[in-house]
């Protein structure tokens, strides 16, 4: 069964009919163009598609399309701004946070998605004071939150300074 939908994507809005099985990483990439977002496992265990939903970062494999209409969708195209990089876009290219390169937009945006958690005070699995306001983004904390993010190439080593460069810029490094 067909539905419209409208799906706001990186500041765009745009008019679809998709099946109600559709998911929003095949809206994304099949019906809209946005190769942002990769098809890595197409089972949400590997992170390639993540995109932030209303700035909340999800696998876009697992979300249906319908779902997502009347929320922002922000890919890693999404993050920059008036043309310039974002923050991590840079950082991840001075690192060398990315070898093969496919599993970067989604490693960049779940990225914005932990500094964005630990400057509104969201614990993780290993945060050691789960009521305060804020998080500080230790090298444990960033591999925790990151860890739904995976690389074949085992860039970790590099993701990891990637991130918490960006962290330290925002403060949100002790």
């Amino acid at each position: 069964m067909d539905n419209e939908i409208t799906l706001r994507v990186d500041g765009a809005v745009t008019p679809l009919t998709v099946d109600t099985r559709t998911s929003l990483l095949d809206a994304l990439r099949e019906r809209m163009g946005n190769t942002s977002a990769k098809k890595g496992c197409d089972h949400g265990q590997c992170g390639a598609c993540t995109v932030l939903l209303d700035g909340r970062r999800v696998n876009s494999c697992l979300v249906l399309a319908v779902t997502a209409e009347g929320q922002e969708v922000t890919t890693s195209d999404g993050l920059a701004a008036d043309g310039q990089p974002h923050a991590l876009h840079r950082s991840f290219v001075e690192h060398d946070a990315y070898q093969c390169g496919y599993c970067t937009p989604g490693q960049i945006t779940s990225a914005a998605g932990v500094l964005a958690e630990a400057a509104q005070g969201w614990p993780s699995a290993v945060s050691e004071d789960l009521v305060a306001e804020r998080t500080d983004l230790t090298d444990a904390e960033i591999r925790e939150r990151m860890s739904g993010n995976l690389c074949r190439c085992a860039a970790y080593a590099n993701i990891v300074p990637a991130v918490a460069e960006v962290a330290t810029e925002q403060g949100a490094r002790a």
